[in-house]
């Protein structure tokens, strides 16, 4: 099912746990078939499957968590949520690391499907979204008209402006970093340290500093610390390898990633309505984050071929170029 219908058709959590459970079974086929096509159909297969989870887990967390605000249930904050998401990528790497060690690669693949299943069997236990009034017999209709009135939003459309190019700008850290950094001469447990480092800034932000921040400073604030935060960091990158000086920005990780994400569902939750909450998500993530992200990533080579470690500088423009977008987005988002 596209999660553009489901919305219109409220199975959130149902559709959640069959991407879940079907992409177990696809991950499968990674010990089973062998050969670059098949391997590449299991690939796409997966892929396709996991594609929905993160935007359909947004809209239940971020509905979950506008519910709290307007005191319904218990206190609930979508921070929590991602922050667990983070610290179960830790462990979940150290463990992996250990297991494919003692029993090969393999044993990946196992243990993956199994937390899959285990999550798709979990999600049928989430709360449903409240349904829309009205379910168009029409789907594609319906949808194309949904898309339409989501993109009328100013603040919505802002958004998806500036989270491309803050989000995308991590491309060439994400694809070149440690390449750039082996070449530099820099030890594979440094380079481990350096990316735990991120992310272990990116739950703190998620936990604990994140919620405080987008509160104090609104969400556009937030985004615009964000987009400092970004301006800063790949500026550092692009001078030096010194994990000395790596160190002293590997946690801006948590403002450029996990405060922007954090603003940027308040702006959803503020301004999308209710009944389009996967939609939404789907937009911002596959179509904002996901294709900025593949684009920058194809130009990321380009310009690392280039112009080498100063290529981050302009990563660091594409921060500074979404900077003055940050306070229209605070007005026209009611904050």
């Amino acid at each position: 099912m596209p999660r553009s219908s489901v919305d219109a058709y409220q199975r959130h959590a149902l559709t959640l746990c069959a991407c879940a459970l079907v992409a177990a079974v696809a991950g499968l086929g990674y010990v089973m078939i062998q050969g670059f096509a098949g391997l590449l159909l299991v690939a796409l297969v997966q892929a396709a499957m996991l594609a929905p989870i993160v935007p359909l887990s947004d809209a239940l967390a971020t509905t979950a968590a506008r519910r709290s605000e307007s005191g319904e249930g218990g206190r609930f904050e979508y921070g929590w949520l991602r922050a667990s998401g983070s610290t179960a990528f830790i462990v979940g790497t150290m463990l992996s690391g250990w297991t494919a060690n003692d029993t090969g690669l393999a044993s990946i693949v196992w243990v993956s499907g199994t937390l899959l299943a285990i999550g798709g069997a979990a999600a049928l236990l989430l709360p449903k979204i409240p349904a829309a009034p009205t379910l168009s017999a029409n789907l594609a209709r319906s949808t194309t008209r949904d898309w339409a009135s989501l993109l009328q939003i100013p603040a919505f459309r802002l958004l998806l402006i500036i989270a491309a190019l803050v989000e995308g700008s991590h491309a060439l850290h994400d694809s070149f970093s440690v390449i750039r950094w082996r070449a530099a001469g820099v030890g594979l447990p440094v380079i481990s340290a350096l990316w735990s480092e991120s992310v272990l800034s990116e739950v703190l932000v998620f936990l604990l500093i994140g919620p405080r921040l987008v509160r104090v400073l609104g969400p556009g604030g937030a985004i615009a610390l964000a987009a400092v935060a970004g301006i800063i960091r790949w500026t550092v990158a692009a001078f030096t390898t010194s994990p000395i000086l790596l160190a002293f920005v590997q946690p801006l990780h948590g403002f450029t990633f996990a405060l922007l994400h954090l603003a940027a569902m308040q702006v959803i939750v503020r301004v999308v309505p209710l009944r389009l909450a996967a939609t939404a998500q789907a937009i911002y993530g596959t179509l904002c984050i996901g294709l900025a992200t593949a684009l920058l990533t194809l130009l990321s080579g380009l310009l690392y071929g280039r112009m080498g470690g100063t290529a981050f500088l302009v990563m660091a423009a594409l921060c500074l170029l979404a900077l003055p977008m940050c306070a229209r987005l605070q007005l026209s988002s009611g904050s």
